[in-house]
């Protein structure tokens, strides 16, 4: 049995409040009996894809066991790389593969440059199938935006598109035992391509669905979110005949 953080939407912003929830999580992580096989980290981690953002987000995210990130919409992909990853300026695609005890995680760059709504590049596609072609043992493949409608308008709008690609990619490998998303910024669960789809909560912030609107909530046009729900973490088992079980984790807040 190996357990596997997930978390997302982070949107470090340079204030006290988005840091210090991220802070509580990795706080809480660290604090576990054992480390986690690994952390993955599924985009929106700086709110502006400003460079600072991403150095305060390298310093949070320090841990003693791997740590994977993958962009999201709110991400600069240049500034992704240098200050975040330590790696030259571009504007390419942002695609990390890693096996950890035998078990791939594959982290996708689903943004759009410019755009909210997310699309997997041609060329993110090919490398997704070739690194699940060269390994045999389990694997999680992770984006930020969703490949499916989740019930929540806003998200659903600016969701991932040309999805029945990924769908043919992931028939050509059973080995993957979970999807991992964020940018929903709720924890949730559902299926595609008979792949298990795991969204983790965000960190910032949550959302809800339509039928859980009040009209005493007071949201901005375009909500709606909840800024008063606590951090959110999912861990993830994956069991020894493959299958993944995942469990949400409120984690203790004061702010």
């Amino acid at each position: 049995m190996k357990v596997f953080a997930h978390l997302s939407d982070l949107h470090l912003d340079g204030g006290e409040r988005a840091d210090a929830r991220a802070a509580a999580v990795l706080g809480w992580l660290r604090n576990l009996a054992r480390p986690v096989e690994a952390v993955l980290v599924t985009g929106d981690i700086a709110d502006h894809g400003l460079p600072e953002e991403y150095r305060r987000a390298a310093e949070l995210l320090a841990y003693p066991a791997p740590v994977l990130t993958c962009p999201g919409n709110h991400d600069l992909r240049e500034a992704f790389r240098e200050s975040l990853l330590g790696e030259p300026a571009s504007a390419a695609a942002v695609n990390v593969a890693k096996d950890v005890d035998g078990v791939l995680l594959a982290l996708c760059d689903s943004t759009i440059p410019g755009k909210g709504a997310g699309y997997l590049e041609d060329s993110t596609l090919a490398w997704l199938d070739e690194a699940l072609a060269a390994h045999a043992g389990p694997a999680f493949v992770a984006f930020h935006h969703p490949p499916l409608e989740v019930g929540i308008p806003l998200v659903d709008a600016i969701r991932q598109t040309g999805e029945d690609r990924l769908a043919g990619v992931l028939r050509r490998h059973p080995q993957v035992a979970a999807v991992l998303c964020g940018h929903v910024h709720t924890g949730a669960a559902t299926t595609f391509a008979g792949v298990p789809v795991r969204i983790a909560p965000g960190v910032v912030s949550g959302s809800l669905l339509p039928v859980e609107r009040g009209a005493d909530r007071g949201w901005a046009e375009g909500g709606p979110l909840d800024f008063d729900r606590p951090p959110s973490v999912l861990l993830h088992v994956l069991h020894d005949d493959g299958r993944v079980t995942s469990h949400l984790r409120e984690v203790p807040f004061n702010g």
